[in-house]
């Protein structure tokens, strides 16, 4: 057999292989904890106590650590909340690399989901709005990132999602086929992420949100990771 004729073969069946991207935060584990109480740090840094509660709050986590600070901030009645948001980001940062898992886990079934993917041939990887670094200290102290062909993180590239360039870099960097793709996430930033992608999206409804993602029109919704297999099948025969 010529290598010519290997290397078509090759490329023929990579771009036949599947590929399901996952979001961090709130699809594969939930995290909202110790954001949370990265956010509540800061705050008592600043002498104004908890001011986020890590159960009511707990989507506005998702939607990450600006969002936590600006609520905040807001509840505070700040005048200038974007300028008190920028100097806390950095703290928060630091609080939340200093205890990522002490509340955190993984969604049931999760990691059980990503192995029947792999085993049936799939590729996974995640792409995630958390900081590069933070996300791979996560997965690391969870003991799942070699599960993961790839990582792309807030920060790897220029742009983050809804910018369709991170989920393109994350299906490349597991030799996927950009045609034979699909996000799953949990908030509307997944949604419009995959819509810019041309790809569909499934979005968790386990997460704080609930079944309100449903109004996202997402192609498919997921209830728990033991229905992923059928889901996927499904929008990536």
């Amino acid at each position: 057999m010529s290598l010519c004729y290997m290397a078509r073969q090759s490329l023929a069946e990579g771009n036949l292989m599947r590929t399901v991207i996952f979001d961090l935060d709130g699809t594969l584990a939930d995290t909202s904890g110790d954001l949370i109480a990265a956010a509540n740090s800061c705050f008592r840094a600043l002498g104004h106590g908890d001011l986020l509660d890590p159960m009511a709050d707990a989507e506005t986590a998702f939607h990450g650590g600006r969002a936590m600070l600006r609520l905040g901030f807001a509840r505070l009645g700040t005048s200038d909340p974007e300028a008190a948001i920028d100097r806390e980001f950095p703290n928060l940062l630091a609080h939340y690399e200093a205890a990522i898992d002490t509340h955190t886990t993984l969604y049931p079934g999760a990691m059980e989901a990503v192995g029947r993917l792999r085993a049936a041939g799939c590729a996974v990887a995640i792409c995630t709005n958390k900081p590069e670094a933070l996300a791979e200290l996560l997965l690391t102290r969870l003991g799942v990132r070699q599960d993961f062909g790839a990582l792309i993180g807030a920060d790897t590239l220029p742009v983050r999602k809804p910018d369709p360039a991170p989920f393109f870099a994350a299906v490349d960097g597991v030799g996927g086929a950009r045609d034979r793709a699909l996000l799953i996430g949990d908030t509307a930033t997944d949604r419009e992420t995959s819509r810019a992608a041309g790809v569909p999206s499934i979005l968790v409804t386990f997460g704080p949100a609930g079944h309100s993602v449903a109004t996202l029109d997402p192609e498919a919704l997921l209830h728990h990771f033991d229905g992923l297999d059928d889901l996927v099948g499904r929008l990536l025969p």
